[in-house]
């Protein structure tokens, strides 16, 4: 009984206590204790408290998630003669992303090489420049948004505003992390040579970074098409103004063309940008 037991439990207990291995000279390697089971163990628990913490229920999504089927049976057929009056938000939409998306990528390069530490050696500007962009990364867009709105009034200025901010806090971020994987070795010899810091940058880090710089800038675009359309839940212009109205009117055919054209708009711009980002790798 003794060694069935063992023959069952032997595996489990091996990846908590892993078994010691001989060498061929006699001596014995202690291998170091695994962390992926506790770890595994960690997730568990946490898991199982959130779920009870928010009430997650899977049968309430099976008893009530027909609902969501019903809203969709009710946008059809869409009411394509309110087509019309979607276009003007439409175009509004793609302008607040464009123009927010170009700002917040310009904002975002000198704020990123300050935050690198292969080129700022300052750990005070550097501390100080991470925790800004941490800050702004932290607020949502649809929260900024918001506040544009009170600032600057309601409308698509609010808008372009927020898309800044948002796309500003996420390419810094994922820019200086592409700097700092570069090989510092041409920048080095650029500056033994006499370059400043700019130039030697100009030189030798941009065209390593640029590919990846611009394939984040056009999957961020997307990204902004994407908010856009619900910043007008807020007044902040866009298709997420006339979306709101239709739902609060329970217009659920017009709700269905708003999401037919913004689908359709979303897949057109998202292959254009995959056709880029392929081009540029």
């Amino acid at each position: 009984m003794m060694n069935i037991l063992k023959n069952i439990f032997q595996p489990v207990l091996s990846i908590f206590i892993p078994n010691d291995i001989k060498l061929s000279n006699g001596k014995v390697v202690k291998p170091p204790k695994p962390i992926t089971p506790y770890i595994v163990i960690a997730l568990i628990i946490v898991t199982y408290f959130s779920v009870e913490l928010t009430g997650f229920k899977f049968s309430t999504i099976i008893q009530r998630g027909n609902q969501f089927l019903v809203i969709l049976r009710r946008m059809y057929p869409p009411d394509w003669a309110f087509m019309p009056r979607v276009w003007k938000p439409l175009f509004d939409t793609i302008k607040m992303s464009v123009l927010g998306s170009i700002i917040g990528c310009a904002l975002a390069i000198p704020f990123a090489i300050v935050s690198s530490t292969n080129i700022n050696s300052s750990k005070i500007t550097l501390n100080i420049t991470r925790v800004f962009l941490s800050i702004v990364r932290t607020m949502p867009t649809l929260i900024i948004a918001l506040i544009a709105t009170y600032i600057f009034d309601i409308g698509t200025f609010a808008g372009t505003v927020a898309i800044t901010i948002f796309t500003f806090g996420i390419v810094s971020k994922m820019l200086y992390e592409q700097i700092e994987t570069v090989d510092m070795e041409p920048f080095v010899a650029m500056e033994a040579l006499g370059a400043n810091k700019i130039q030697a940058f100009a030189s030798a880090i941009v065209p390593q970074v640029l590919p990846s710089y611009l394939s984040i800038s056009l999957y961020n675009f997307e990204i902004n098409v994407r908010n856009a359309a619900i910043l007008g839940y807020v007044g902040a212009g866009g298709l997420g103004l006339i979306l709101d109205e239709q739902f609060g009117w329970r217009a659920y055919d017009r709700a269905g063309v708003i999401l037919f054209t913004l689908f359709i708009t979303v897949v057109v711009i998202e292959s254009i940008s995959r056709y880029l980002r392929e081009r540029l790798a």
